[in-house]
């Protein structure tokens, strides 16, 4: 580690090549760097909630959140977002990047209005930001997962209230 305080910014286009090594890295294999690639040619990308950490003019950590719908049975679909997917280099791991990277995504995205955000996760992680198992709300993922790791978070007081249904993730993810 070459900086104790990375700087968390929007990424730009010149930082592609940079957060898919990101990812393909911490995940260790390059499904989550094609998933960003596809993501960001979607109408489910937001610009401004793809962020990335910056170390000595590094990229080492990255997040995305995009566009999903909770389909409600006899109402109108709700607009809530995604956090997926998260990463940070192997060496920068453990250091509370992946901490001030969802921190900061989820100040980014209450600022731009949004509600909600569901992920799917590790179920001791997430929930220090707030989030809580989604069938607490009556949501359900689209496929088969431990209802621990499926979970939601609400933005703003109330921004699941009277909301029940099921998630629908961009094409993009392959659900």
């Amino acid at each position: 580690m070459a900086e104790p305080n990375p700087q968390i910014r929007p990424e730009m286009p010149a930082d592609k090549e940079a957060v898919f090594e990101v990812n393909k890295h911490a995940f260790n294999r390059p499904d989550e760097a094609l998933l960003v690639d596809a993501l960001r040619q979607s109408p489910a990308f937001v610009p401004g909630l793809s962020l990335v950490a910056e170390a000595a003019g590094q990229v080492v950590g990255h997040i995305l959140f995009t566009i999903i719908k909770i389909e409600q049975p006899g109402r109108e679909p709700i607009t809530s977002l995604a956090l997926a997917p998260m990463a940070v280099l192997p060496e920068w791991q453990g250091e509370g990047l992946g901490t001030q990277l969802v921190q900061r995504g989820l100040e980014q995205a209450r600022a731009l209005g949004y509600r909600s955000v569901i992920v799917l996760g590790h179920e001791r992680y997430y929930p220090r930001f707030g989030f809580r198992p989604a069938q607490e709300w009556g949501l359900s993922a689209p496929f088969a997962v431990p209802a621990a790791a499926f979970m939601a978070l609400e933005l703003v007081t109330g921004g699941l209230a009277g909301v029940q249904g099921v998630v629908r993730y961009a094409p993009e993810f392959g659900l």
